[in-house]
């Protein structure tokens, strides 16, 4: 290892060993794939960077060098397709290896990718690629997303170029019972061909392309990755990030994750349609040289996960509490873990008997972490600090971060308020700390509301104890976080309202043993219909239509009417308080849903 990350960043210890100082620094043609992955390829072309298997039972190890070779292919191949510098380009993969090769690949070119899940719909499709204008989209065969794509095409006058990738069994063809067709393929990467009206078939034109890419040139300034982040109000909102943000992830996977970048495999279990994969596959890790395992799944088993663990001898292991649940309510005592010398989570509160139930299992404490769309970690458990159950941790050296009130005024010990980070830099180049969104693209009123005075608001409530240690109490914006996903009560409720026998509505929350919360609907009936069972899944299986999946409410309350406040506003705290209220309320189990 030559410890490439030095030369972006400094850190100072105290005489504790805590972390004391940590800044980032880069030059202003900074690029993530050439600076990093392409560097360690040519310095270390054998330096493992990729274990990547699926249920089939397809495995492949990817070198640096190999990820060079492929990064450079795709690049070649998206620049006859005419992606070029700026371009924003929907990137929907699964977990399909194609994905670093295109990630890196858009880098190069100097283009914005911009991840997404296969469960959106038309709805979701269509305002992602209208509001971004995008032109060109790359996704998966698996499942039905490029149909939806094709479904919304008429909807969409910016979209010129589809490009499919086959990926292969995408998880599904070891429960099928399919043959060997059902993997990637046999003879070698992106072997696997395929046709479809309209689109350019990725693995093809790849292998066909030319591995001799001539470096472009592109600015660290320059937008690189752009996600969709939900809200309670509107649509979701598009966060965009600069080069800054992949360096930034050096405080996840070396302060946080702790990766082992000699001899050692991380695992985060996400999908690369959210942002936790960027998080735990791709930045921080590769700036450590650490290698990372992908495994391709369809639906989260956890023994399956355990297995895995105990096959590769992961040293590092992050994902979702609800996730760490589920396996620690598996057969997780028939496997081997010894191996996992590091553990952690973000994505929703950890509780204290997660916490300990994995203690007693591994000898491993849980280092919680935190973090948004809009940031890398920012509040974690690091090296040298004693997690304590419940407990997000302290700020990250990195930035500073305060508890706000109402009025912008530090919160004393104890106090509820916003989490905040101060985003004034002194330097014209970076006006912000190093990660921090950019902008909310396109929306410059949200901007604004989101950062002023100096600040970062992030919209999180929490409180700091006599230690520093940060307390999440929730979000004040009403964004639900269920199994890892972040669901946004407008986008559930402006498809319940086109149900008709729903006349009003207002979602929330409720606490859930399993998921940390799950998604209410409190609806109000159009004359003629009445509650009932069938009518509760007919509301259900609509919005699981309508909208990703892992949005649809899980339970129904029928009332004759919302409480509202003079103007008319649905008033949710009086709905939240009467959840909290009423902790007899069962939901169904559905674990197949969780991916990550």
């Amino acid at each position: 290892m030559r410890k490439l990350y030095k030369r972006y960043a400094d850190e100072l210890y105290d005489e504790d060993g805590l972390l004391a100082l940590f800044k980032l620094h880069w030059p202003k043609d900074y690029n993530f794939a050439y600076d990093v992955v392409d560097d360690i390829a040519i310095a270390e072309p054998d330096r493992p960077a990729m274990v990547w298997c699926n249920p089939e039972g397809e495995e492949h190890r990817f070198s640096f060098a190999d990820l060079k070779y492929w990064s450079d292919k795709t690049a070649n191949f998206l620049a006859e397709c005419g992606v070029q510098r700026g371009d924003l380009v929907l990137v929907i993969l699964r977990r399909h290896y194609q994905f670093w090769f295109v990630a890196l690949a858009l880098n190069k070119l100097g283009a914005v990718i911009v991840p997404a899940t296969f469960m959106l719909k038309e709805h979701d499709l269509a305002y992602r690629v209208n509001s971004a204008e995008i032109k060109t989209v790359i996704c998966t065969d698996v499942g039905d997303i490029a149909q939806t794509v094709d479904n919304s095409l008429s909807e969409c006058p910016s979209l010129q170029t589809r490009i499919l990738v086959n990926g292969g069994g995408g998880g599904q063809g070891a429960r099928t019972g399919a043959d060997d067709q059902a993997l990637s393929g046999s003879t070698g990467i992106c072997s696997l061909a395929i046709q479809r009206p309209g689109w350019l078939d990725f693995n093809s034109a790849v292998r066909a392309a030319s591995d001799d890419f001539v470096k472009l040139q592109t600015e660290a300034s320059d937008p690189m990755i752009m996600y969709f982040s939900s809200g309670t109000s509107g649509n979701p909102k598009m966060v965009l990030h600069d080069a800054s943000y992949s360096l930034a992830h050096l405080g996840t996977a070396r302060h946080w994750q702790r990766v082992k970048s000699d001899g050692g495999l991380h695992f985060t279990i996400a999908d690369t349609g959210w942002g936790k994969a960027v998080w735990g596959k791709f930045y921080g890790q590769f700036l450590m040289e650490a290698c990372v395992l992908t495994y391709d799944f369809d639906r989260f088993v956890p023994e399956e996960i355990c297995e895995l663990i105990e096959r590769y001898r992961v040293s590092t292991f992050c994902a979702p509490p609800t996730m760490y649940r589920l396996i620690m309510n598996s057969q997780v005592r028939d496997y081997d873990l010894s191996s996992i010398e590091h553990s952690v989570t973000a994505g929703e509160a950890l509780s204290p008997d997660l916490f300990e139930s994995w203690r007693q299992l591994t000898g491993l404490f849980i280092y919680e972490g935190f973090g948004q769309t809009e940031t890398p970690v920012t509040v974690c458990n690091i090296a040298g600090m004693q997690p304590k159950p419940g407990s997000m941790g302290r700020p990250l050296a990195l930035y500073d971060i305060n508890i706000l009130d109402d009025q912008g005024n530090p919160c004393s010990t104890g106090q509820t308020g916003e989490i905040c980070v101060k985003v004034e830099t002194g330097d014209i180049d970076q006006p912000y700390p190093p990660g921090i969104m950019l902008e909310y693209y396109r929306n410059a009123a949200k901007t604004a509301a989101a950062i002023h005075d100096g600040w970062y608001h992030s919209g999180d409530l929490a409180w700091r104890d006599e230690e520093g240690y940060y307390w999440y109490v929730g979000r004040n914006d009403d964004v639900i976080k269920s199994s890892g996903y972040r669901i946004g009560p407008f986008e559930v409720e402006s498809v319940l309202v086109e149900h008709p026998a729903v006349s009003e509505c207002a979602v929330t929350a409720v606490p859930d043993e399993l998921r940390g919360f799950a998604v209410k609907a409190s609806i109000v009936l159009n004359a003629g219909y009445n509650p009932s069972d069938e009518l509760t899944k007919d509301i259900q299986d609509f919005v699981k239509r309508e909208t990703a999946p892992y949005k649809y409410p899980r339970i129904i309350n029928y009332l004759a009417e919302l409480p509202k406040t003079v103007n008319g506003k649905i008033r949710r705290a009086v709905i939240r308080a009467q959840d909290m209220a009423d902790s007899e309320i069962a939901t169904e189990r559905a674990p197949e849903e969780f991916g990550g």
